[in-house]
């Protein structure tokens, strides 16, 4: 069979740049689909021909299967990839194109529903030989036997919803007190995100690291390209991965790899796919301490550091065999060099608790000596209705302590203005000294709290730069214009979060003297960069009424308008929508009493659910939504009467 000559993507961002990428690189032509919102997208631009699907909402775009299958007839396009996510895991979807006479860029059908219920896969991987947590896989799901099940197994156990991923329908419990509320909080979030309310109960492992391994199949033959360290996550979501792992050793890897191709092969796997194991770390890697969790049956999102430690372009190995070519390596020509890191950068409030924020994207750029995988540029928007991943920077160097300074580096060469992101804390993370040393487990950024999640908190020199920037003032031109009138002064307010910070200056014979209520501040300019006290200084952007000052710990403050009135705040009596979503739950009612940190509502949004509490003590004055209601950011949802 013939290399394709034109694939359709059924998918968006940042995925579908990656794959239009190696398929020019192979001469191989690239159909796009998108929403309406996703009309002027990076990827749309990117491919050689594009198709829209329908409005914003997934249900009516990327996950019509019919209308995707019928553009890759209308457009000639052979083949259909589905990227990750969306339609990548959809058994149905595969079946549907191979109807139409087109090929599937992934497994079969039977692979994937193989793989696609936890429970059953793990049936599937006991069988085959593959070591399985203890743990509950059964088909009974009422509330007392799943109780009585997570007794048997022993305290603290995992409810993970069976036809999950991401995080989503997953819950740990540590007391059989806990256990029913988590029960019907995980049941209602898995039946949201997979309609499918089923789950299924393991036992917790205590200092547990999350490592994986990435297979290839031809459906017949498997190899595997090495592990990887998953280890770095919040809310069961990855941050930062890694490959290899730390501290492998050539005895650990090899079982590993082994039970990894006996799970592809046991279900004839044919393309990219990971399995995932769940370890003990609390003595070191053993050949008998890592027991399979789940096989994602599709390319992962953390795929670039596997490439980058071998050389390998998995997207092209995908294209070779499913155009019918063999597994392009035998398992001992594949080469393992050097340490990658990947850190996924985000749109998202970390001291708000990681909740996903939307903007426009007024500045948006990267170092040069980072692999970056991303599907928005400057101008682009963070729209409501997808992930908001914003790019993964991937770096590689010999050694893991070299590749983790390069990560360290390009994290503080990011610059990004227009909304909040996760920058600070993945600089924060890369600079951590347990994380250095490999001393990690999938619980180390909840463990180090406030250190890692805390918010930017302005020194005096950002708050001069800030100012400077504000004013608009260029120090070395600005000062010939001034000098036969002495010296330029002004005030600046500056605000940050709900503090204003009022920044006095003057600029004279080439300096810029600032006095701030964090104390003073001198800048110079040398050969157009700005230095303070010996050091030079990051670059600063003024975008609209905002000035965002970048470098290791980005802050945004912003310029208020000198004729606003100040408002009362109502933050204490009002509960509004943080972003736009659907009301999943509500749990409150006008005249109840509350407390502080009761359970008002659930709202759905970016693929999550989010518990909106009760802010303090009160009694509930109105509620203001139903469920089922779609609400926009800002939304007054519940109002607490007034306090006397």
């Amino acid at each position: 069979m013939m290399m394709f000559n034109k694939i359709l993507i059924a998918n968006r961002g940042e995925i579908a740049c990656r794959v239009i990428q190696t398929a020019k690189k192979m001469g191989v032509k690239t159909v796009a689909v998108y929403s309406d919102v996703d009309a002027d997208a990076l990827h749309v631009r990117q491919a050689d021909e594009a198709v829209r699907l329908g409005p914003a909402p997934v249900a009516e775009s990327y996950l019509r299967c019919d209308l995707i299958v019928q553009a890759a007839l209308d457009r000639g396009a052979e083949a259909i990839h589905p990227g990750y996510g969306f339609l990548s895991e959809n058994p149905d979807f595969v079946e549907m194109v191979e109807a139409a006479g087109l090929t599937f860029i992934g497994p079969s059908a039977e692979a994937i529903r193989a793989m696609g219920l936890k429970d059953a896969a793990k049936t599937l991987m006991e069988k085959a030989g593959v070591p399985v947590v203890p743990g509950y896989h059964g088909a009974e799901q009422g509330a007392d036997h799943l109780a009585r099940q997570a007794e048997l197994i022993g305290y603290p156990v995992l409810i993970k919803a069976v036809a999950g991923g991401g995080g989503k329908g997953m819950r740990l419990v540590e007391a059989a007190g806990d256990f029913a509320e988590s029960l019907q909080s995980a049941q209602s979030e898995a039946q949201t995100a997979f309609g499918n309310a089923d789950v299924l109960i393991e036992k917790y492992i205590t200092a547990p690291r999350h490592i994986e391994v990435q297979v290839f199949g031809d459906g017949t033959d498997a190899v595997h390209l090495y592990e990887r360290d998953c280890s770095l996550q919040r809310r069961h979501q990855k941050v930062i991965e890694e490959a290899p792992a730390p501290g492998m050793t050539e005895e650990v890897r090899a079982a590993m790899g082994n039970a990894a191709v006996r799970a592809a092969t046991a279900i004839g796997y044919k393309g990219a796919g990971t399995v995932e194991f769940i370890v003990d770390g609390s003595d070191g890697l053993k050949p008998d301490g890592f027991w399979f969790m789940e096989m994602n049956t599709r390319l992962q999102v953390e795929h670039p550091v596997t490439e980058a430690i071998t050389g390998v372009d998995l997207v092209e190995w995908q294209l070779r065999v499913c155009s019918g070519e063999a597994l392009p390596m035998e398992q001992a020509d594949i080469p393992l060099n050097g340490h990658s890191f990947e850190a996924r950068l985000y749109a998202e409030d970390v001291p708000a608790g990681f909740l996903p924020a939307i903007g426009h994207l007024d500045h948006l750029a990267f170092p040069t000596d980072a692999r970056i995988d991303s599907g928005v540029e400057t101008g682009s928007e963070v729209s409501p209705w997808y992930d908001p991943m914003i790019a993964k920077i991937t770096v590689h160097d010999s050694d893991r302590s070299s590749a983790l300074a390069r990560l360290s580096s390009a994290l503080e060469g990011i610059e990004i203005a227009g909304t909040v992101t996760n920058v600070a804390f993945l600089q924060r993370l890369a600079k951590d000294a347990d994380f250095a040393a490999a001393r990690i487990d999938t619980d180390l950024i909840a463990r180090k709290g406030e250190a890692l999640v805390a918010g930017v908190t302005p020194t005096a020199e950002a708050l001069a730069l800030a100012a400077l920037t504000a004013s608009g003032i260029d120090l070395e031109a600005s000062m010939i214009g001034f000098s036969l009138w002495g010296d330029y002064e002004q005030e600046v307010v500056l605000l940050h979060c709900e503090d204003s910070y009022t920044v006095r200056y003057r600029c004279s014979s080439g300096v810029f003297f600032a006095q701030t209520p964090l104390g003073d501040a001198e800048l110079t300019d040398v050969s157009g960069s700005l230095w303070c006290t010996g050091n030079k200084l990051p670059r600063a952007l003024r975008h609209s009424s905002m000035v965002t000052v970048f470098g290791a710990e980005p802050i945004t403050f912003e310029i208020p308008d000198p004729l606003a009135r100040t408002a009362t705040s109502a933050a204490e009596n009002d509960v509004k929508a943080p972003m736009p979503g659907l009301i999943q739950a509500v749990a409150v009612q006008a005249g109840q009493t509350v407390a502080e940190g009761d359970r008002l509502l659930v709202l759905e949004a970016m693929k999550m659910e989010h518990v909106l509490k009760a802010p303090r003590d009160g009694i509930v004055q109105s509620v203001n939504v139903s469920e089922g209601d779609q609400v926009v950011a800002g939304f007054l949802m519940v109002t607490l009467e007034p306090q006397e």
